[in-house]
């Protein structure tokens, strides 16, 4: 995209004098006050600034975001030269923010005059725009025109050029205000294009052997549902047997089902006995030979509990998967930020209060974390964790959550921060009844040792002394939580610490020249072998080395 104005207000300082005033693009203005990112993690350039704190930013293709000192931000233009176009033609273009193309000429042309007059009684506007295009060699465009290039622009800001607080990660709100399509709509397009052709009787294999495509041609048929689709579900439901049990699986048995043919039954049933999983997620499932009616029984009440007809009514990571599983990664990682800083706002509101939150926040901030984690996003992962940390009443719940967020801090490089919580999860150790209720004793951690958490817990402190051995000023930090290690590793169960100390002696040849004062047999892997240990307590989910 075109830089030509900005080379030449950068180079010619009369230019540069009228861009600043009247029109409020200001080259010395370019610094922004606060640390700011795009989500995406694009290249992000402070190029000028207003006298309201706002600052003009030129991202990676060209186009240029506008951040307002309020917290709010959008692309205004194509390229820097698209966008003076917009704030010289337009000189009160905040005012013009929700103008649209469908107003209509009359109203654009109203609207704008207006603005203009209001600023005409403070500075004149008229001479200065038309002497810094000629400078610039912008074309002259009717209030019309522009607002249809403003619009286009700001529409373009979510997901690519999401911008994000440095520090904190929350999102910036969108300039406008101006409707966008639902997320599922932009998820469900390539899926209602593959139904119709499968619908048309071509690319069946073709959509039927691609996992994504697959799965989106069910979606588009779970919401536009015809009598004639069943020898298409049919085939699409024995593709996706192959991939064991997924909420697609489920979905194709129950539209198979809902039709309610008989001849199905030995389908469904060879599907469901694929492997263990589709044994338990098809559960209750009629056997060969049942009625008719039990099948599309058994159909509609899984359809009525789980799907249904309304993709507005599907929980939000149904799609954030989907649009994942299609390499549409922004506009997943965008509709989580936005829905963890709903969560975020709240537990600020509420001065970070875990009682004030609800327990459906910790559900979400729990799928939130493996939704980023999913998407390579640590930084989002770890901001979801510190909030679920929290919310955890039981022992066992609160160490595992600590363990989960010391490996993400470990993995983000806060060492400091990552031994802080390790600490914490060893205090819970000590005393896990500190969480409970007065007249409650909490059990949950009582044989630790002998399981797998246990095992995750040692490891984790190795790894973090490890790598934390790298920020001399944490000598002494890491010393300490070496020795830590050392202390939970003896208290494992004899099979337990045999299988960790297997794992630390595997790395020792790896890591044997680096960081010899943490000591020997330091892990790297955060795994564990699985029959380290048996517990009657739920196996938290294995802390992955990202």
């Amino acid at each position: 995209m075109s830089d030509h104005a900005l080379r030449l207000l950068r180079e010619q300082p009369h230019l540069a004098e009228l861009a600043a005033f009247p029109f409020n693009f200001d080259l010395a203005r370019a610094d922004h006050g606060e640390a700011v990112r795009l989500a995406s993690g694009g290249p992000l350039e402070a190029v000028a600034g207003d006298d309201t704190g706002g600052t003009y930013f030129v991202c990676g293709d060209g186009s240029v975001l506008y951040a307002d000192s309020e917290g709010s931000a959008g692309i205004i233009g194509n390229s820097v030269d698209e966008a003076l176009e917009v704030l010289v033609g337009l000189p009160g273009w905040h005012d013009c923010l929700g103008l649209a193309p469908a107003d209509g000429e009359e109203k654009i042309r109203a609207a704008v005059a207006e603005t203009e007059e209001e600023i005409r009684e403070y500075h004149g506007i008229d001479d200065e725009r038309t002497e810094l295009r000629a400078g610039l060699g912008l074309p002259e465009r009717s209030p019309v025109e522009l607002i249809g290039l403003l619009h286009a622009a700001l529409l373009r800001t979510e997901p690519d050029f999401l911008l994000l607080n440095a520090e904190e990660g929350g999102a910036h709100d969108l300039l406008d205000r101006h409707p966008r399509p639902p997320l599922w709509e932009a998820v469900l397009a390539r899926g209602r294009t593959d139904l119709t052709l499968l619908r048309e009787g071509s690319a069946w294999d073709e959509v039927a052997g691609d996992r994504a495509r697959r799965a989106l041609a069910l979606r588009a048929a779970q919401f536009d549902r015809r009598e004639g689709d069943l020898p298409l579900l049919r085939h699409l439901l024995r593709h996706e047997a192959e991939a064991s049990m997924t909420d697609e699986l489920r979905l194709a048995a129950v539209l198979v089902g809902l039709h309610g043919h008989a001849e199905d039954l030995p389908l469904l049933y060879e599907v469901r006995e694929t492997d263990f999983d589709t044994w338990c997620g098809l559960g209750g499932m009629p056997e060969p030979g049942a009625d008719p009616a039990e099948l599309r029984s058994w159909a509609r009440g899984l359809d009525d509990s789980l799907f249904g007809t309304d993709p507005a009514d599907e929980p939000l990571f149904t799609w954030t998967g989907l649009a994942h599983e299609q390499g549409l990664v922004e506009l997943a990682r965008a509709a989580l930020i936005r829905r963890l800083d709903g969560i975020d706002f709240r537990a600020y509101r509420d001065a970070r209060d875990s009682k004030a939150m609800e327990r459906r926040d910790a559900s979400q901030l729990s799928s939130l974390v493996h939704e980023f984690e999913q998407l390579g996003d640590t930084f989002q992962a770890l901001r979801a964790q510190r909030l679920y940390v929290p919310l955890q009443t039981r022992a066992w719940d609160r160490v595992s959550a600590l363990l989960r967020l010391a490996r993400l801090e470990r993995e983000e490089g806060r060492f400091g921060a990552a031994i802080r919580s390790l600490a914490s999860l060893r205090d819970t150790l000590a005393e896990p009844d500190a969480g409970a209720d007065a007249d409650e004793s909490d059990n949950s951690l009582g044989h630790w040792q002998r399981t797998n958490l246990g095992a995750y817990i040692v490891e984790e402190h190795y790894a973090v002394a490890r790598t934390a051995a790298t920020d001399t000023a944490l000598a002494d930090e890491v010393r300490a939580v070496t020795v830590a290690a050392g202390e939970l590793l003896a208290r494992l169960s004899g099979t337990a610490r045999a299988n960790v100390e297997r794992h630390l002696a595997a790395t020792t040849d790896t890591h044997a020249d680096t960081h010899t004062d943490i000591g020997t047999d330091i892990h790297t892997d955060t795994g564990a072998n699985p029959d380290a240990g048996v517990s009657a307590e739920p196996t938290p989910p294995r802390p992955s080395a990202g």
